[in-house]
C-alpha cells in the first residue's frame, strides 16, 4: 500500500503531466487529465485552464466555471494542510508547505477571477484575496529561501549568481526581507501560517520539494514585481495595505523560479518573458539590452525545448527575433506557429500569435496583411473589436482603400458599445471615440457633410496607435524611410530640414485645402516624424521635429496626448544620442562619465516635463506614465553600470 508521500507524489505527476499538455497547446487533453482525480493539485489545474481562457480570450463568461473549479481546490489544499499539521513531513521543509503553497496558488487565481467579471465588488473581492496570498508567499519566502537568492542559478548560467537585471529599485538587495502583516490580516488573522525553520536547501529532491521551492520563488517573484510595476498613485494605497516591493529581488526570484523544471518554472518563465518583452518593446532605451536578450533567449530556449508546439513560446521566439531586428524572421516564426498542422485546441494563446502577427505586419508597412490579421483576431477573443476594426480601417487608409476603411469604421461605435469595464469605455476606445468625432468634423469643414468622412484622413489612425505600442522604433531605415516619405508629402510642406527628405518628396503645396488642416495633425506628423528620424540614426533632425511637436502642444485640441509623448520621446533620444556616440561600454573615462550624467539630467527633466502634461484627462496616460517609470529604471541602472551616484 502506498504512503501518503507517494500518494501526493503519484497526484502531484499525474497533475503534471496535465499541465504538458496545457503548454503544449492541447488543451482539451489537459482538461481530460484534470478530470481523472479530485486532488487539489488536478482542481487547480482545470481552474487554470479555464482561467487562461478566461484572461487570454477575455472571455468573462466562464468566468463563474473558473471561479468554483480554483474554490475547490483553495478548499482541498486548506484540508490537506490541517491534516498535514499531525503527520510527519513529505520534504525536508516543514510539515504541510506543500499545501501552503498550494493554497496560495489557488487563493490568488481565485482573486484575479474576480476582477475578470468587471464588477466593483469583483474589484474589491480580488484586492482582498491579493492581500491574502501576498501575505502568504511572504511567509513562505521566510521559511524557503532564509538566506536569500543570490547562491540560486537562473536559467542564463550554469551556476549562481547571474549578472544584475536590467533594473533598480529602491531595495536591490537579495537578502531576506520582513514581511509586513498588511491591512486586511488585522481582520483576517494568519491561521495559514508556515513555521519559521533554519534549514537552507539548495537543490531539491523529489517533485515535492521542487514544487515548494520553485512555487515560492515565484509568486514571490510575481508579487513583487506586479506591485513595483502599479502607478505611483495606486502603489501609495496598496503600501497602505501592507504590500511592499523590490524589483530587482522580484526578478531575481522569478529568475530562480524558472531555472527549475515544476509548472510554476514555466509560468516563472512565462512572466519574465513578459516583463523582458516590454521592457525592450516600450522602455524607448535600454542600459543593457544585451544581457536583456540574453536572459530572454535563455528562458525562451529553456521551455521552448519542453514544449515546441506551445503558443506562448512560440510566441516568444518571435518578440525576440522582432526586438533584435531580425522582423523577417519574427513573420516566419509566427506565420509558421498558426499552420494547420499543429495542435491547435487552446485558440486563446493563437490569438495572442495572431495579435503579434499583425502588429509585426504593421511594422513592416505590410498594410493588407496587417489588416486582415487584426480582424482574425476578433474571431478569437472578445476585447474591444473596436479598437481591431479601427486599426484594420487604417491599414486600409494607408493603402488608399477609402471604401473599405469607411466600411470598417462605420462598425466602430456600435462594436465599442458592446465592451465596457464598470460601465465605462476602456482607455483606447476613449481615445477611438476622439478620433472619430475628429474625422467627421474635418469632412464637414471641407465638404459640408459627414459622409465618407474616411476621405479627410491623412495620418493613419494604425500609425498612431502605433505610437503607444512603440512599433517605430524596431524597424529598418528602409521602413523608416518610407515612413519619412509618406508623411512629408503630405500639404502643408515640412519646413524642418532633414538629410532623408529631398525636395522632390515634398508637397508642392498646389491644392487650395491642405491635406492636414489642423495643429492635431501637423503635432501628431512631427512626433511620428521625429519617431522614425531617430530610428534611422537622424538625431539632429529627429530632435528638431521631436521639439516642434511639443511646441505646438498649447494649439492641439484633440490630440492632446502629442505633447507628453514627444517629451518622452525627447528624453529617449538623449540617451540614445549619447549611446550612438559613445558607445554601451561601462568603463569610462571622467569626461564620458560626466557626458552621461548631464544626459541623465536632460532626461530626467524631459521625463517631469511629460508628467505634468499627462494627467488623468490625458488619453492613454498610463501607459505613458508606465513607460516613464521603465525608463527611469533603465537610467539608474545605467547610473549604477557607469559608477556614478
Amino acid at each position: 500500500m502506498a504512503s501518503p508521500e507517494q500518494e501526493v507524489t503519484k497526484s502531484l505527476r499525474s497533475a503534471t503531466d496535465g499541465f504538458d499538455f496545457l503548454f503544449s497547446n492541447d488543451l482539451e487533453a489537459a482538461q481530460e487529465t484534470f478530470t481523472e482525480e479530485k486532488s487539489p493539485f488536478h482542481l487547480l489545474g482545470a481552474g487554470v485552464c479555464v482561467f487562461l481562457e478566461a484572461a487570454l480570450g477575455m472571455e468573462a463568461g466562464v468566468v463563474t466555471q473558473a471561479a468554483e473549479l480554483l474554490a475547490l481546490s483553495e478548499a482541498g489544499a486548506k484540508k490537506e494542510l490541517k491534516a498535514a499539521k499531525t503527520a510527519s513531513s513529505a520534504s525536508r521543509f516543514p510539515a504541510g508547505t506543500e499545501w501552503e503553497l498550494l493554497h496560495s496558488d489557488a487563493v490568488i487565481l481565485h482573486g484575479i477571477t474576480h476582477a475578470l467579471s468587471e464588477s466593483y465588488m469583483g474589484y474589491l473581492q480580488c484586492l482582498y484575496a491579493l492581500n491574502n496570498a501576498h501575505s502568504k508567499f511572504a511567509r513562505l519566502y521566510k521559511a524557503v529561501y532564509p538566506n536569500g537568492l543570490d547562491n540560486y542559478a537562473t536559467p542564463s548560467t550554469s551556476k549562481a549568481p547571474s549578472p544584475a537585471p536590467s533594473i533598480h529599485s529602491e531595495a536591490s538587495s537579495t537578502t531576506t526581507m520582513k514581511a509586513r502583516s498588511g491591512f486586511f490580516s488585522r481582520f483576517t488573522g494568519s491561521s495559514l501560517s508556515v513555521p519559521s525553520t533554519n534549514i537552507v536547501i539548495s537543490t531539491p529532491e523529489g517533485p515535492i520539494e521542487e514544487l515548494i521551492m520553485s512555487g515560492t520563488a515565484f509568486g514571490y517573484g510575481m508579487f513583487n514585481l506586479i506591485f513595483s510595476l502599479l502607478p505611483p498613485s495606486v502603489r501609495n494605497v496598496v503600501g497602505f495595505l501592507g504590500f511592499k516591493h523590490d524589483r530587482r529581488l522580484a526578478l531575481r526570484a522569478l529568475a530562480v523560479s524558472a531555472a527549475q523544471n515544476d509548472v510554476h518554472s514555466v509560468f516563472a518563465g512565462l512572466t519574465l518573458m513578459t516583463y523582458y518583452g516590454v521592457v525592450l518593446l516600450l522602455a524607448g532605451y535600454q542600459a543593457d539590452e544585451e544581457h536583456i536578450l540574453k536572459q530572454y533567449r535563455a528562458i525562451v530556449e529553456k521551455i521552448d525545448n519542453r514544449y515546441p508546439t506551445g503558443s506562448l513560446w512560440i510566441l516568444n521566439r518571435a518578440k525576440i527575433l522582432r526586438m533584435s531586428y531580425d522582423t523577417a524572421a519574427a513573420i516566419d516564426v509566427l506565420q509558421a506557429g498558426l499552420t494547420p498542422d499543429r495542435p491547435h485546441t487552446f485558440a486563446q494563446a493563437d490569438g495572442l500569435l495572431i495579435f503579434e502577427l499583425a502588429w509585426t505586419l504593421l511594422s513592416q508597412r505590410r498594410y493588407k496583411e496587417a489588416a486582415d490579421a487584426f480582424l482574425k483576431v476578433t474571431e478569437i477573443n472578445s476585447w474591444s473589436h473596436g479598437t481591431y476594426y479601427f486599426i484594420a480601417a487604417g491599414c486600409h487608409i494607408s493603402l488608399e482603400d477609402y471604401a473599405q476603411a469607411q466600411t470598417l469604421l462605420d462598425a466602430v461605435p456600435e462594436l465599442v458599445e458592446k465592451k465596457k469595464i464598470g460601465g465605462k469605455d476602456l482607455p483606447t476606445e476613449v481615445f477611438i471615440k476622439k478620433k472619430l468625432q475628429f474625422y467627421k468634423e474635418k469632412q464637414k469643414r471641407r465638404t459640408g457633410s459627414e459622409k465618407d468622412f474616411a476621405h479627410s484622413i491623412r495620418i493613419s489612425p494604425a500609425e498612431e496607435l502605433a505610437i503607444f505600442w512603440n512599433t517605430h522604433a524596431r524597424i529598418s531605415k528602409e521602413v523608416a524611410q518610407e515612413h519619412i516619405n509618406q508623411l512629408s508629402s503630405y500639404s502643408p510642406s515640412v519646413t524642418i530640414k532633414s538629410p532623408l527628405i529631398s525636395a522632390t518628396d515634398v508637397s508642392s503645396d498646389s491644392s487650395t485645402v491642405p491635406d492636414l488642416d489642423t495643429e492635431d495633425e501637423l503635432a501628431v506628423r512631427s512626433l511620428l516624424l521625429g519617431i522614425v528620424h531617430r530610428t534611422a540614426g537622424e538625431f539632429d533632425a529627429a530632435r528638431a521635429f521631436l521639439t516642434d511637436a511639443t511646441q505646438r502642444q498649447s494649439e492641439v485640441k484633440s490630440s492632446t496626448w502629442v505633447g507628453g509623448v514627444a517629451w518622452f520621446e525627447l528624453a529617449v533620444l538623449d540617451l540614445k544620442q549619447i549611446n550612438a556616440r559613445i558607445g554601451s561600454d561601462n568603463i569610462l573615462d571622467e569626461a564620458k562619465r560626466v557626458t552621461w550624467l548631464k544626459a541623465f539630467k536632460n532626461a530626467d527633466e524631459k521625463l517631469d516635463h511629460a508628467l505634468s502634461i499627462s494627467g488623468q484627462s490625458i488619453d492613454l496616460s498610463s501607459r505613458l506614465g508606465m513607460r516613464i517609470a521603465m525608463l527611469r529604471d533603465e537610467i539608474a541602472l545605467k547610473k549604477e553600470l557607469i559608477g556614478t551616484p
